[in-house]
């Protein structure tokens, strides 16, 4: 990110929190409650997002070393994402061209080649068909033609993307728009995968990505654990396209009046979160990060899975390793260290037992069907530019503003 846009992100944060006024987007909306119950338009997001839609699955760092691999499955079609031993990324239907088998079936590792627990056929990790067991009895078989089933992938400012369909388009320059050259500049590549989280909840994907689109909360729901970090009510927020930027203040704000602008810390006085068209919420960068994967669940409008890799810097790795503060206290402590392993359990638990709570709330107020809408306020941008761009996307009208 350019030092200029980082001193006026500054600048309006603190703007915001000593005149004691949030971010004004000038309007209010109202939000449907079917768009969180309704089979049809579930059916429709899944087809249009997701089973046909480029995805990000993950960061340079889930493929950290030649011959490393993972899998992923939650839009509707199985993948196999691999590095060969030149460094390359590549995606293939996770499925042996013989009958369909999974050829991979733990969720990441290390492999050369992958083969087929069926009947053994097996294929190099650049989807090339290696042995066929048996070939004679089988009859003739044209490995060149039958290797694994090839995606579009391609690895860009550190995101692993992938296109479900093989003959999907993927432009991941189109994708990240105006955004990508600020997202490469945190060196997302060098960030260390340490772990996954997964959530399955009683909420639609929506609500779930809904959670990152307003501050309003902070001080309230969160006010004994992230309301300890974090100013609540103060948003330096800005669209790109169909993905948007969302900056936030940590206490570490306030010392900022008496430096100049000179010694301003922008990674230390704020949190962020890139949000990235449709389901993706990335959060940090430079020495941490939390890619945040939300996906419906294809049979149930009112259910989701959450999927959240956590990533370090070898550095930030190196120092909370000599750290043996694990408890509530110590994450919420700006003055200690805290373990990878505390950092990344409360920043989970949040999510589940605070958050999404409140979602799974709402979830069922709307399947009651006695509400009929609900209200973005003027200071949740954010949640109307995203409803309204996967609005858009399905050819539906926009949301309606409050009277």
């Amino acid at each position: 990110m350019q030092r200029n846009t980082q001193l006026s992100i500054l600048r309006e944060l603190q703007r915001q929190l000593r005149d004691r006024v949030n971010i004004d987007a000038g309007v209010q909306y109202r939000n449907p409650a079917s768009s969180y119950t309704c089979p049809d338009l579930a059916r429709k997001e899944w087809e249009t997002f997701f089973r046909n839609h480029p995805q990000v699955i993950g960061l340079s760092g889930d493929l950290p070393q030649p011959g490393s691999f993972m899998v992923a499955d939650d839009f509707g079609v199985p993948v196999l994402a691999t590095r060969d031993r030149d460094g390359a990324f590549h995606a293939f239907l996770n499925s042996c061209r013989h009958r369909g088998v999974r050829v991979a079936n733990a969720p990441r590792g290390t492999a050369g080649s992958f083969m087929c627990p069926f009947h053994h056929w097996s294929y190099a990790n650049t989807g090339d068909l290696l042995n066929v067991p048996r070939a004679a009895d089988f009859g003739p078989i044209d490995k060149s033609c039958h290797g694994l089933v090839r995606l579009p992938a391609e690895e860009k400012c550190g995101l692993l993307i992938v296109h479900p369909q093989p003959d999907g388009e993927l432009n991941s320059a189109e994708l990240l728009g105006d955004l990508g050259p600020e997202i490469d500049s945190w060196n997302f590549d060098s960030l260390v995968y340490t772990g996954e989280t997964v959530l399955r909840n009683d909420l639609n994907w929506k609500l779930a990505n809904d959670t990152f689109g307003e501050t309003y909360h902070f001080g309230r729901l969160h006010k004994d654990t992230l309301g300890k970090l974090f100013h609540g009510d103060a948003l330096a927020y800005q669209e790109f396209g169909r993905n948007h930027r969302f900056v936030w203040a940590t206490k570490n704000i306030d010392a900022l009046q008496d430096l100049p602008e000179e010694e301003w810390d922008y990674s230390q006085s704020t949190g962020w979160i890139y949000y990235l068209f449709p389901n993706i919420q990335l959060t940090g960068g430079a020495s941490d990060a939390n890619l945040i994967k939300i996906y419906p669940d294809a049979d149930n409008p009112g259910r989701s899975i959450t999927r959240v890799h956590h990533y370090f810097s070898a550095e930030i790795m190196a120092t909370a390793a000599a750290q043996d503060a694990t408890t509530k206290e110590d994450v919420y402590n700006p003055n200690r260290t805290p373990s990878i392993s505390a950092v990344s359990e409360i920043f989970d638990s949040t999510i589940e037992q605070e958050d999404y709570l409140m979602g799974e709330t709402t979830q069922k107020t709307a399947e009651a069907g006695l509400v009929k809408e609900f209200i973005f306020g003027r200071n949740e941008p954010a949640l109307h530019h995203y409803h309204n761009t996967y609005r858009e996307a399905l050819n539906l009208p926009p949301l309606e503003p409050v009277d």
